[in-house]
């Protein structure tokens, strides 16, 4: 009986331990949305996407923003 209990604490635990790293990766997303984007119109918009679609707006932000960061070629 206590192995069924601890079992479930430990997915209680867990399932907090996730939503916080979730919470905490939304608002660093949102937080360099609204410091890193230069045109406001693009701020305003990816301000309103990752507020309205929480996590999954920050992976989009994440992905198409950074991802475009990451491969732009070094020009010198």
């Amino acid at each position: 009986m206590d192995a069924l209990f601890g079992g479930a604490a430990a997915i209680v635990i867990l399932f907090w331990v996730i939503a916080l790293v979730a919470t905490a990766f939304w608002l660093w997303m949102l937080v360099d949305a609204l410091m890193n984007e230069t045109d406001t119109n693009q701020k305003i918009l990816w301000f309103l996407v990752i507020f309205f679609l929480h996590f999954i707006g920050a992976i989009v932000y994440f992905v198409v923003r950074k991802g475009v960061n990451r491969r732009s070629p070094n020009v010198t």
